[in-house]
């Protein structure tokens, strides 16, 4: 690992930088994006998930087993159905820093927002 000249912080391994690219690629989504923030809000089924989210049930089914093998969702049976959980607590933390700052921005700098939509961010 090497030292940054300007804040003495050490460079992330190679294997978490991929790790992270990983976790943020399945949230570049804004389907997953909106699983998560619901999930992280309080446990759901594929139904209720799909209600809120505007989504189909297949379609949200096969994002939450994307998110589950990554690791972010994990879920329980609860009689007939599946239910939903987040698994990881600091990707929770992370999408609602995120979605946060970018929604109490939006009244203030609409541009911005045009601009990382633009570019692909």
């Amino acid at each position: 690992m090497s030292t940054a000249a300007d804040g003495g912080f050490e460079d992330p391994s190679a294997e978490v930088l991929a790790e992270a690219a990983a976790a943020f690629g399945l949230l570049a989504t804004p389907a997953r994006l909106h699983i998560v923030w619901a999930l992280s809000q309080g446990e759901s089924d594929v139904t209720g998930l799909a209600d809120r989210v505007g989504g189909t049930l297949p379609s949200v089914s096969q994002h939450l087993t994307k998110l589950k093998l990554a690791g972010l969702v994990r879920s329980r049976r609860e009689g007939r159905r599946q239910v939903y959980l987040v698994d990881d607590p600091d990707v929770v933390t992370v999408v609602r820093l995120m979605v946060g700052q970018l929604t109490e921005r939006a009244g203030h700098m609409p541009v911005r927002s045009m601009r990382l939509r633009e570019l692909g961010a």
